[in-house]
């Protein structure tokens, strides 16, 4: 893996935590908006960690494949990208 773990690590352990709270909260029989909110700041930062990885991604293996002039690399680093895009 190629991202800063010192940036994606503390959020996907922030993320893990929230989760945490979010089952305490409902076993706690909690307001459902206050559920969904804490859901959304998780989602938030699993995005945020996501998006670090792919910037990696880009700036390492991919920027690589097309440095190499390697076509069939560019075009499967490019085609990893868009499933990965078609999934979300």
């Amino acid at each position: 893996m190629r991202a800063d773990r010192k940036k994606v690590e503390p959020l996907l352990r922030t993320a893990r935590g929230q989760i945490d709270g979010v089952l305490k909260m409902i076993e706690d029989d909690r307001y459902c908006m206050d559920i969904a909110t804490q859901l959304q700041a998780v989602e938030s930062l699993v995005h945020k960690a996501q998006r670090e990885v792919l910037r990696a991604h880009l700036l390492g293996c991919v920027q690589q494949a097309f440095e190499t002039g390697d076509e069939q690399a560019r075009e499967s680093r490019i085609d990893e990208i868009i499933r990965l895009l078609d999934k979300a």
